[in-house]
């Protein structure tokens, strides 16, 4: 015998709570609950997330506040009543106040800044006049910092008084009289050092620290090699100015993921959501691509145009010409995916060029004969069944087949594997050798190497 289960969910609570219509109760219901679960009600209840952010305190408002999408964050922003925007916003932490702020127009943020008290105003333009995507961005200047000439004690007397407003207490960060960065020691060394020990007797000078105006995209890296939850932010002076987290490099890790996958895809990096973002500034991130494209692939016609006459004289060459460039454009995405996937995580550099061209070499000819042997075979088998398909010269051309084959794809995967590399080398973002990209210029020399196969055993017979 079942026992049907009566407990009701998450989503069927809250509408209970709603109809009740008792703004205590409703208040009671989302404060018991996780910021996880309030977060998969607003996205749930897109009409009453305004309402959802102005029943919760300030404190946890802020908490879900920083982890919902951008579109829902602008959504909530709109409708909120003013007094509420200003303690959201004041509440926030400096870090993803900034983040919010960076996706809007600048009437909108010069209009929520007027909102902020002083200290957090002074902050947040501060962040502001950062480069974008650099790590003076994402860092906040909520951390813990001491002098190197106090004792243990006196340090952990101002953990307790200061921690709780401080980002991470993980990490204590030691700076000298002129606020420079001298150390960061973990705070286990101070629980477990005598009381009377000083800071700089536990200091060992050892340390990891970002500049204000390095790219996010090479922190990520600096935090994943050093296994780290957070690093300091110092300026050109050395001065300790902030501090970046492991949660903000999480959100990084992620928006460089996107921009990479819409790149490979061959269109411009998407700066809104795909639902979100107008049509006609999607229509602009993909059209250029796709003319770029196109005046590649043009070149393809030009290429069938100079080889009129031989598909004139044989025309059974043009029903390999579909097979001989997709073969090649496949190779090639392969090749061009791999390496760029291979160079974001550091697993591949600039010095490794040689050892990638001469392992895609190797690959390329044993990736292409084995489709050089299946594309002979098949000419040949075909035409015991079919010999009026290929004619009397079948075997010439599943020879010129498959030995363009094995050009073609290892012309390929070596497009495809240097490319990325040469652009990296000339400053661009190897993501822009798309699949797409590659697939084009493998196209028109890959017709080529077909076509004189092709003369080469065919001349005199066919051609």
């Amino acid at each position: 015998m079942s026992i049907e289960s009566t407990e009701l969910t998450l989503q069927e609570q809250f509408e209970e709570v709603i109809r009740e219509d008792d703004k205590l109760k409703i208040q009671e219901f989302l404060n018991s609950r996780n910021i996880s679960e309030v977060a998969e009600l607003i996205n749930d209840n897109e009409e009453q997330a305004p309402s959802i952010i102005a029943s919760l305190s300030v404190h946890r408002a802020a908490s879900t506040f920083k982890i919902l999408d951008v579109s829902m964050q602008k959504e909530i922003i709109h409708h909120l009543p003013a007094l509420k925007t200003a303690e959201l916003l004041n509440e926030l932490p400096a870090d993803d106040r900034t983040d919010f702020l960076e996706e809007l127009n600048t009437e909108v943020v010069r209009e929520l800044i007027k909102m902020l008290n002083p200290e957090e105003r002074k902050i947040t333009l501060s962040l502001l006049g950062y480069p974008e995507d650099s790590v003076g961005r994402l860092m906040t200047p909520d951390y813990i910092a001491v002098s190197e000439d106090w004792t243990v004690k006196k340090v952990l007397e101002h953990i307790r008084r200061y921690g709780r407003d401080s980002e991470t207490i993980d990490v204590i960060y030691v700076i000298n009289e002129h606020g420079q960065l001298v150390d960061d020691v973990r705070i286990r060394e101070f629980l477990f050092a005598p009381p009377e020990k000083t800071v700089r007797e536990l200091a060992d000078g050892r340390y990891i620290a970002l500049h204000v105006n390095d790219d996010q995209e090479a922190a990520s890296q600096v935090f994943k090699m050093n296994n780290r939850v957070a690093l300091p932010v110092v300026d050109d002076q050395k001065i300790l100015v902030g501090i970046v987290t492991i949660d903000d490099m999480l959100w990084v890790a992620s928006e460089e993921f996107s921009e990479d996958m819409q790149k490979i895809g061959g269109t411009e990096a998407l700066d809104e959501p795909y639902l979100e973002i107008p049509l006609l500034r999607l229509f602009k991130k993909r059209i250029v691509w796709l003319v770029v494209l196109f005046l590649g692939e043009m070149l393809t016609a030009t290429a069938m145009g100079y080889y009129e006459n031989e598909i004139e004289k044989a025309v059974v060459l043009a029903l390999f010409i579909p097979l001989i460039i997709a073969s090649g454009g496949n190779s090639g995405s392969q090749a061009s995916t791999l390496i760029i996937q291979a160079m974001a995580v550091r697993e591949v550099e600039l010095s490794d060029w040689w050892r990638v061209m001469r392992r895609e070499i190797i690959s390329g000819v044993l990736l292409g004969s084995v489709l050089g042997v299946i594309g002979f075979a098949r000419v040949v088998i075909w035409s015991q069944f079919f010999p009026n398909v290929y004619g009397e010269h079948y075997f010439l051309i599943g020879l010129a087949v498959g030995l363009s084959l094995i050009g073609v794809v290892l012309l390929g995967t070596l497009t495809g594997s240097m490319l990325p590399i040469v652009l990296k080398k000339l400053g661009a973002d190897p993501a822009v050798s798309s699949a797409p990209f590659v697939a084009t210029l493998v196209d028109v020399t890959g017709l080529i190497i077909y076509f004189s196969c092709a003369y080469m055993f065919l001349k005199g017979n066919l051609l």
